[in-house]
């Protein structure tokens, strides 16, 4: 049952990803608006912005995470 709770996970983050917004965030648009865009330094993430695998990355990450801490807790006890 939690392999197909994280399947699922996986797959919305895959597939959800291709329909997120192209505006810009926050910071983005406060800077653009204020005039001060063009100071930004380009920098890659660690993959490189948003997208699939971006999404798959994310949903892996918190999953151990709160693997990690619930194991955790439940061991103290």
């Amino acid at each position: 049952m939690v392999l197909i709770g994280v399947g699922a996970a996986l797959v919305l983050a895959g597939v959800l990803s291709v329909f997120a917004s192209s505006s810009p965030d926050g910071l983005t648009k406060v800077s653009q608006d204020h005039g001060f865009a063009h100071t930004e330094r380009p920098h890659d993430g660690l993959l490189g912005g948003y997208g699939r695998a971006t999404g798959a990355v994310g949903v892996v990450v918190v999953l151990a995470l709160a693997g990690g801490v619930t194991y955790a807790v439940r061991r103290r006890r």
